[in-house]
C-alpha cells in the first residue's frame, strides 16, 4: 500500500506507530489495508495511518469530497495522545455533498472542519468499514474561528461505556430542578444526582423484570404525578415504561407488550387533560400513543386504526423518525410536527381543540419531497412570537428552513414561507440524525446544534454561522453545574459551556392542574429585546432527552420586565422584574394574572365592520396573550393565544360579536365589531 502528494513519493502508514507526518495538501490513498485500532469510535478491521502537527492555531479541514472521488465511501477518525493510549477527537463518515451519479445518489464521502492546536500532534486514520478502495484526500489550514462560547470536557468515570449501555438523558429526577445525568442499561438505572455545590452523587437501582431499551429514543415526564420523572424508553421492538415509586427510590418496568418499531418517543398531554400521555413515532407503520387514564394506566391507540384513535401519521408504510410537539399556531394547544424518512413528506397536524388532530402539511407548505430527516429543529428563531421549522439533513438532500408567517397578510392559514437560500443552511452539507434547538451562547437567538462538532449559530436575522469544536458530540442538553450556560453530555464526558459574560434566565416549571412538567406550557420573556418563548418538550431531535427547564439567554440586557407563563389548561402566570441570572421555580397558579378592566381605547381594531382578519393596535405596544369572541348571548366562540395583533374571524357568521383582549400586564379589553 502506498500514500503519495503530487511529488509521486511513496512511504507505508499501515500502522499507528508508522504514521506519515503529513501537512496541508493533497494526498493519494491507493488502498485501505493498513492495521486499524479499534476504539468507541471505529470497529474497522483496517485503516490508514498520517499524523499531523500543525505549527500554529488552525480549524483544520480533512476531506475526500472530490470530483474524482465520486461513488466513494469513505470515513476517519482523529486520535489524539499517543499510539498506546488514543482519544477520539472527532470522526465523519458521510458529511461530503458531491452526490453519486448513480441510484441512490446519496455521497459517502467525508469531510470535516475542526479546531486544532499548535504543537498538539493529531492521527488521521481513513478504515475500511464501508470500502476498501483507495481515493484523494486533502487537509487545508484556516484560521481559527472565534466561537461565541467554548467548552471544557470533564470526564464522569462512573458513567460506564460501551454499546449495550445509554447515556442519553439529562433531566431532573429528584425534583430539586437540577438536572441529572441518567444512565439506562439491562434491568439497571444509574442517576448522577446533581448537589448543590454542583457535584454528583449516583445511585443505582435495580428494575427487574423483561422490557426494551432505549435503543432508539427516551423520553422522560412525571406520568404517574408522584412528583418523580419516569422514563420512557423506544426500541426496535417495543416500548417501555420505567416508573417510579411515590418516594423516587424505585421504579417498576412496565412493558405494554405491542410491536412499535418505534423512533422518537415523546411524553405529552394530548387530550389536554391534565396527564401525560406517550408517543411514539412507528418506522414500518402508523404511529401510536397511550392515552393516561388519570391513574398512571395506559392505554393503547395507533392513529388511523384503533376505534376513536386521532390522526397522527397515517403513513402505512412508515418513515416516522422524529417527533416534536409544539404550538406552531399559537392557539393555545400542541400540535405535532414529524420530520419523514425514505420517501413520504414531512407532516404538520394541527391540534383543533376538539379531539382533533388535522394534516395540514400541504396546506403549511412544509410537505417538500424529496426529502431524508431524522429529525428538526422547531424553535422562534427570529423573536416574532411564532415557531419556525429547520428540517435537518441526513442523506443527500439537504437541510430546508421555513420561517413561520403565520397571520401576517389574510385570513387564512399562511404557509410557512421557505428561506433556505441564504439562511446558512443551504451551503452547510453535513449531515446528522438529530438537530436541536437552545441559546448556546446565551446572547437572546436560537442556534442549532447539528452534525458532530458543530453548532450554527443564529445571527439575529435568520442566517447562521457555523463553528466546529473538536470532541463535541451530540448528546443530551442541560445546565450540569447550574451557571446558566448550557452543557452537552456525550456517553461519559460532559462538555462545560464556559460562561462568556451573557446574562440569562431558568425557568422551572410545577404543574397541578396541568400536568407535573408542564409539558405543552408556553413560557415567554420580555424585555428591551421584545419577546423570547419556548415551549416545554419531552424528546425533541430523535435520540436525545434534554432538561425539561426553559432556558434563555438576554445577552448584555440587564433586566426582565415580565415572565410569563401560560399552563396547558390556560391558567397564566406572570411574575414581574423575575431576577437574571437565576433559576425561577413557578408553581402552576402561583402568580396568577391580576385580571382588570380597562379603557377600551387603548387598543384600536380594525377594520370594523370586518370581512376576514382584525388587526390590533396598541397605542402602549402591551403585547396581547389571549383573545377571545364571544357572541351576543355571551357564548364563547374561540380563543387564540399568544396573539401576533391580528385575530382571524373568517369563519364566523354574519352577525355582531364581542372580542376580549387580555394583555401582558394583566389588563383586559372588550370591543364590539361587526362581521360581514
Amino acid at each position: 500500500m502506498a500514500a503519495m502528494m503530487s511529488s509521486g513519493l511513496a512511504l507505508a502508514q499501515n500502522s499507528c506507530q508508522t504514521a506519515l507526518p503529513i501537512t496541508a495538501g493533497m494526498y493519494t490513498i491507493d488502498a485501505i489495508n493498513g492495521t486499524n485500532i479499534a476504539s468507541v469510535c471505529t470497529t474497522a478491521g483496517a485503516a490508514e495511518w498520517y499524523s499531523y502537527t500543525p505549527a500554529a492555531n488552525y480549524t483544520l479541514t480533512v476531506s475526500s469530497d472530490f470530483e474524482q472521488n465520486i461513488c466513494g465511501d469513505t470515513g476517519f477518525v482523529v486520535y489524539t495522545g499517543d499510539c498506546s493510549a488514543l482519544t477520539c477527537y472527532v470522526e465523519d463518515d458521510d458529511s461530503g455533498i458531491i452526490p453519486c451519479n448513480v441510484a441512490p445518489n446519496n455521497s459517502y464521502l467525508s469531510k470535516k472542519s475542526f479546531d486544532v492546536q499548535a504543537g498538539v500532534t493529531y492521527y488521521i486514520a481513513w478504515d475500511n468499514r464501508w470500502s476498501p478502495n483507495g481515493f484523494d484526500f486533502q487537509l487545508l489550514e484556516g484560521p481559527p474561528v472565534i466561537v461565541p462560547v467554548s467548552y471544557i470536557s470533564q470526564t464522569i468515570p462512573t458513567i460506564p461505556t460501551g454499546n449495550s449501555i445509554y447515556n442519553n438523558c439529562v433531566v431532573d429526577m429528584n425534583g430539586d430542578h437540577l438536572d441529572d445525568l441518567v444512565n439506562v442499561s439491562s434491568q439497571t438505572l444509574k442517576v448522577h444526582y446533581q448537589l448543590a455545590d454542583h457535584t454528583f452523587s449516583n445511585t443505582t437501582f435495580n428494575i427487574p423484570g423483561t422490557g426494551y431499551l432505549a435503543d432508539w429514543s427516551i423520553a422522560a415526564g412525571d406520568y404517574n404525578k408522584d412528583g418523580y420523572n419516569d422514563l420512557l424508553l423506544g426500541s426496535g421492538y417495543g416500548l417501555t415504561f420505567w416508573k417510579s415509586n411515590e418516594t423516587g427510590t424505585a421504579y417498576t418496568n412496565v412493558t405494554p407488550g405491542q410491536y412499535i418499531f418505534c423512533q422518537r418517543t415523546n411524553f405529552v398531554d394530548i387530550n389536554n387533560d391534565g396527564n401525560l400521555d406517550a408517543f411514539s413515532c412507528h418506522d414500518v407503520n402508523r404511529n401510536v400513543y397511550y392515552i393516561n387514564d388519570g391513574n398512571g394506566e395506559m392505554t393503547y391507540y395507533q392513529s388511523g386504526t384503533t376505534p376513536g384513535a386521532y390522526s397522527l401519521g397515517l403513513t402505512t408504510t412508515g418513515g416516522n423518525y422524529a417527533s416534536l410537539w409544539t404550538d406552531y399556531d399559537n392557539d393555545g394547544d400542541v400540535d405535532m410536527f414529524i420530520s419523514k424518512c425514505s420517501g413520504p413528506p414531512c407532516e404538520l397536524h394541527r391540534n383543533d381543540g376538539n379531539g382533533v388532530f388535522t394534516d395540514v402539511s400541504a396546506l403549511a407548505g412544509i410537505n417538500v419531497t424529496p426529502i431524508q430527516s431524522w429529525s428538526s429543529a422547531i424553535a422562534d428563531f427570529d423573536n416574532d412570537g411564532d415557531m419556525d421549522i429547520l428540517i435537518g439533513s441526513n442523506g443527500g438532500v439537504g437541510h430546508k428552513f421555513f420561517r413561520n408567517d403565520l397571520d401576517k397578510s389574510n385570513s387564512v392559514e399562511e404557509p410557512f414561507t421557505n428561506i433556505t437560500a441564504g439562511s446558512g443552511w443551504d451551503t452547510d452539507g453535513t449531515n446528522n440524525r438529530d438537530y436541536v434547538a437552545y441559546d448556546f451562547d446565551n446572547n437572546g437567538w436560537i442556534d442549532v446544534l447539528s452534525a458532530g462538532g458543530r453548532i450554527m449559530f443564529n445571527q439575529g436575522n435568520m442566517t447562521f454561522v457555523p463553528a466546529t469544536y473538536g470532541a463535541l458530540n451530540m448528546g443530551s442538553i442541560g445546565d450540569l453545574n447550574n451557571d446558566g450556560f448550557l452543557d452537552i453530555l456525550n456517553e461519559n464526558t460532559i462538555r462545560f459551556a464556559v460562561p462568556n459574560g451573557n446574562h440569562w434566565i431558568k425557568v422551572a416549571l410545577k404543574g397541578t392542574q396541568s400536568n407535573s412538567n408542564g409539558i405543552g406550557a408556553r413560557v415567554e420573556i420580555y424585555g428591551a429585546w421584545g419577546k423570547q418563548m419556548r415551549d416545554i418538550r419531552s424528546g425533541e431531535g430523535f435520540e436525545f432527552m434534554s432538561s425539561l427547564n426553559a432556558h434563555f439567554g438576554i445577552g448584555g440586557a440587564t433586566s426582565i420586565e415580565k415572565l410569563v407563563i401560560t399552563w396547558p389548561n390556560g391558567t397564566i402566570d406572570v411574575i414581574e422584574n423575575p431576577a437574571i441570572d437565576s433559576m425561577v421555580t413557578v408553581n402552576e397558579g402561583a402568580f396568577p394574572l391580576a385580571v382588570t378592566e380597562a379603557q377600551g381605547d387603548a387598543f384600536v381594531i380594525y377594520p370594523n365592520p370586518v370581512n376576514d382578519i382584525i388587526n390590533i393596535k396598541s397605542k402602549s405596544d402591551a403585547a396581547i396573550i389571549k383573545a377571545e369572541v364571544f357572541d351576543m348571548t355571551g357564548k364563547l366562540i374561540f380563543k387564540k393565544e399568544s396573539v401576533n395583533n391580528t385575530v382571524p374571524v373568517n369563519t364566523l357568521s354574519s352577525g355582531t360579536y364581542i372580542i376580549k383582549l387580555l394583555d401582558v400586564n394583566g389588563n383586559q379589553y372588550t370591543h364590539k365589531f361587526v362581521k360581514l
